[in-house]
């Protein structure tokens, strides 16, 4: 990739991210780095606001990076018919309602190892949300996730 093929603090996404997806199905790009600078651990673009559709897909898709998971944080107001656990790979995962806003979603490995991902609005335009995946992503990303979703205008609807 080229300096021209990038846009100022944006990083283009895998070209695999730019293939059409299946509702139902999670776009999710996730960067873990030793010294853990950014304010992200990764994005998720949901295809809806229905928790029991979506949340299967993103769990399975970390599980398989990160290995086991114990708890998932959401906010209870931004999701439909939200459980108190999910049952992936055959290991039960506790989902906890905090207030963090639907902008974020919190993971948690074992028992200390957390990691925040971006909620980008599942009818967010194609473009904006892939630059608010590219800019969660970056380890030296500071901006929290309300302000990647207000700078990439991918709060907007198409």
């Amino acid at each position: 990739m080229t300096d021209s093929d990038t846009s100022p603090g944006f990083r283009h996404l895998p070209s695999g991210i730019h293939q059409a997806v299946r509702p139902g199905c999670a776009l999710l790009r996730l960067e873990t780095t030793a010294s853990r600078e950014g304010v992200l651990d990764g994005a998720w673009w949901p295809r809806s606001r229905d928790i029991g559709a979506e949340l299967p897909a993103l769990l399975s898709a970390l599980t398989g990076h990160l290995g086991p998971l114990t708890r998932v944080g959401l906010d209870a107001e931004a999701w439909e018919g939200l459980p108190t656990r999910i049952v992936v790979d055959d290991r039960v995962v506790h989902i906890d309602s905090f207030p963090v806003g639907d902008d974020t979603v919190l993971i948690t490995r074992g028992e200390k190892d957390l990691f925040s991902l971006l909620v980008v609005p599942p009818d967010a335009a194609p473009e904006a949300a892939h630059a608010a995946m590219a800019q969660a992503v970056r380890a030296d990303n500071l901006s929290p996730a309300e302000q990647i979703i207000v700078d990439t205008g991918s709060g907007q609807r198409p």
